[in-house]
């Protein structure tokens, strides 16, 4: 009996394990449940660490803060001026284009699925799942953010279906990044007259609406031709060690 209970019990266990793993109408629910909480245990271990340097290193913390706002403030003007005098610009060429760009910092809740790091929750204010958004990490590129099952899910750039469009060299010709499951990144559909070298920067081209313009990608390690196109492997500059916190381009213009 106690066999036939432990039997029926484990083939239990299994089945469900397997209807929350493959059933999204299932796994939905647990999923959103589970990022709640590591939510909050986030938020909560954010607060403690808060206070603690706050008790225990309040003065050089102070200092090191006020340094940081002076700069930020400073760049933040500078930035501003500039977006005031780019406005005015197409104002007086009876231009309509305006450019007011919107980024966000955002926090990663945890990975997708045990053992693949390229792909994680994130916790987003006033979230718009019908569009994709550009993650970038200390100026870096670092992936994507797509809609799964109407959450924001970070594809970091090493995943295959984290794509976007770039400019190899400095010559600028145009090609279209993404991840291949390992550990560089592939560029393709790059026009086969454009002079590629192996060290060419990769930059973000802009054209997609996804990131800025000139955002930096990686490096060029090779080149191949085929078609009458060019594919490069890159060497990403953004490196998934302990990926907290991003800014997510939510508006490039």
């Amino acid at each position: 009996m106690t066999k036939g209970l432990f039997s029926f019990f484990s083939i239990f266990i299994a089945l469900l394990l397997g209807a929350l793993y493959y059933t999204d109408i299932i796994q939905s629910p647990f999923i959103s449940a589970l990022n709640g909480i590591k939510s909050n245990y986030h938020t909560s271990v954010e607060f403690i660490q808060k206070q603690v340097v706050r008790h225990f290193f309040q003065a050089e913390r102070i200092a090191e803060l006020e340094e940081k706002i002076e700069k930020y403030e400073n760049n933040h003007l500078v930035m501003q001026q500039l977006a005031s005098e780019i406005n005015d610009l197409f104002v007086k060429n009876g231009s309509s284009f305006k450019t007011n760009p919107q980024v966000e910092l955002v926090r990663t809740i945890s990975y997708q699925n045990f053992g693949d790091q390229n792909r994680v929750w994130l916790e987003v204010e006033d979230y718009n799942s019908s569009r994709v958004y550009g993650l970038t990490y200390k100026e870096l590129v670092a992936g994507i953010v797509i809609s799964q099952n109407g959450r924001p899910l970070g594809l970091l750039n090493r995943d295959i279906k984290s794509s976007y469009s770039v400019f190899v060299g400095d010559n600028k010709a145009p090609g279209i990044a993404h991840g291949n499951s390992a550990e560089n990144l592939i560029i393709n559909f790059i026009p086969a007259w454009f002079l590629i070298e192996v060290g060419d920067e990769v930059i973000t081209s802009g054209l997609d609406e996804i990131f800025f313009k000139g955002l930096k990608v990686g490096t060029v390690l090779s080149v191949t031709k085929s078609q009458g196109y060019q594919s490069a492997v890159v060497e990403p500059y953004y490196k998934a060690n302990n990926p907290n916190y991003f800014y997510m381009i939510k508006k490039t213009r």
